[in-house]
């Protein structure tokens, strides 16, 4: 049985989001929380609502036990683009890309 939780159109670069899903990933939610809460990233704030959404649903649309529980799949896959321009030098305009990405946590229940 798995539970999972998607935050969508976060404003950060899925990049960034993803070097802390890796570190989150295979460790069970307790000591996921604890790694996240104490990361000084802006992406570790989004992903610690992501798993407390996705624990929220585990316990109460599943009945799971949150202590049997862990953290199976972290993933940030990209979102829609904002594209902006900056003028530049003899007319030109330099394209600015502001990158969003879809946030997703599973979490299954360990035997």
């Amino acid at each position: 049985m798995e539970a999972k939780a998607i935050a969508k159109y976060v404003r950060i670069s899925p990049l960034k989001v993803n070097f802390i899903c890796a570190e989150i990933r295979g460790k069970q939610v307790d000591e996921a929380l604890s790694i996240l809460k104490f990361t000084p990233k802006k992406g570790a704030k989004a992903l610690e609502k992501v798993l407390n959404s996705a624990v929220a649903n585990a316990e109460n649309n599943f009945n799971m036990d949150r202590e049997n529980l862990y953290v199976s799949e972290a993933y940030a896959n990209e979102g829609p683009r904002m594209k902006r321009f900056r003028p530049k030098a003899r007319g030109m305009a330099y394209p600015i890309i502001k990158r969003s990405s879809h946030i997703g946590i599973v979490v299954k229940e360990s035997n």
